[in-house]
């Protein structure tokens, strides 16, 4: 897959990766997925996303080639790949904030480094694609267990870490209410994982009806589409009694819908790092004292954000990219006792040669398209 400019991907001929270090891994990928943070990257949104680049930064494959110091992997073994790259031992990753790695990116102080995400994440080739470069690959990926089915470890690399990662970021309390905005792949995974961490209630906000039948059969989810009411806060407030929910995670981010302007100022004009509605609206939808967690993925530039009112309310705003290898052994043990089904919400398999149209049924909300995954080897 290279990207062309927004909007145009193409499928092309690259020279297959090599090992640039002796601590690289080349990765034969069986499994990857196209994630809703990729269109912002495909809908131009991203600063410094280069014409040439491959995009993927969710993809499971099995090792083809390890550099001479690769000492936890061979040839030949079922790896998934966290979409963080990190060097293990900085100060950050230290502190088990690999997604914050300061070793792996020229712009390590906004990010660490995240598979074919631009060059503001470190300008790494992605895995929608046969075969990919992981360097250290002695810290990384991970054997997939013998009893992981393939589709729930590729959505374990991101979308589904990610949103257990939301949940516990709202330090949600036993009995507490939680709102989710947003019900994409990582908006479902933080309200089934809610209830994991005694939520007493999980309500889901979207104005996709498709969505929000998702969200009732993967999440058990109260729905509500805020397109049918004429403030979605004020329906949460009522909805909570007029305090307002206890725990609000944004699982949106930069290209919310619910406000016009907002819209257009952040996603057709770039004027902003991203539409804020989302956000704006878990501010003013939670209860004074309550926490915001963020998972929806901004720009660097400014946002037009509420921070006035989060202040006042005394709100706790907690926000990070999903440090994904510390959340897998609880997610294993999740996934193997039955708790959470990841590949449940895959809803379409779409082969290499075919993913310009892929993007475009994701990219347009067609056919129920919830999760895509991308199979390089399907012809």
């Amino acid at each position: 897959m290279v990207y062309r400019g927004p909007y145009r991907i193409r499928v092309e001929d690259k020279p297959r990766p090599v090992i640039e270090h002796p601590n690289d891994a080349i990765v034969r990928v069986t499994r990857a997925a196209i994630c809703g943070s990729d269109l912002h990257l495909y809908h131009g949104m991203m600063p410094d996303t280069r014409v040439g680049s491959t995009f993927g930064h969710e993809f499971i494959g099995v090792v083809d080639e390890v550099g001479p110091s690769v000492r936890t992997l061979r040839a030949g073994d079922r790896v998934m790949v966290p979409f963080n790259i990190f060097c293990g031992t900085c100060f950050f990753c230290a502190r088990g904030l690999y997604a914050n790695c300061h070793n792996v990116n020229p712009n390590a102080t906004a990010v660490g480094g995240i598979y074919g995400y631009s060059h503001t994440c470190g300008g790494y080739d992605g895995g929608q694609a046969e075969y990919v470069r992981v360097p250290l690959a002695d810290v990384g990926p991970s054997l997939i267990p013998d009893w992981m089915d393939d589709e729930d470890a590729v959505l374990l690399t991101d979308a589904v870490a990610t949103g257990y990662f939301g949940a516990q970021l709202g330090d949600i309390a036993e009995g507490d209410v939680v709102v989710v905005f947003g019900a994409g792949p990582v908006g479902l995974s933080a309200a089934a994982s809610a209830w994991l961490m005694g939520a007493g209630r999980v309500i889901v906000i979207d104005h996709l009806q498709y969505r929000l039948d998702k969200a009732k059969t993967f999440a058990h989810a109260e729905t509500y589409n805020f397109t049918e009411y004429a403030d979605i806060v004020v329906l949460l407030k009522k909805l909570t009694d007029h305090i307002g929910a206890d725990v609000a995670i944004d699982a949106v981010g930069a290209e919310a819908d619910g406000n016009l302007l907002q819209h257009v100022t952040a996603a057709k004009l770039k004027l902003q790092g991203g539409s804020p509605v989302a956000l704006n609206w878990a501010i003013d939808s939670v209860r004074k004292g309550g926490t915001v967690s963020v998972m929806g993925a901004y720009g660097p530039m400014f946002s037009a954000v509420k921070f006035g009112d989060a202040m006042n309310k005394g709100l706790t705003l907690r926000m990070n990219q999903c440090p994904v290898k510390r959340q897998w052994p609880r997610l294993f043990e999740h996934v193997r006792n039955g708790y959470l089904t990841p590949r449940d919400l895959v809803t379409h398999r779409i082969p290499l040669e075919h993913i310009a149209e892929g993007y475009h049924i994701f990219s347009a909300k067609l056919d129920g398209c919830i999760k895509p995954l991308v199979v390089p080897e399907a012809a």
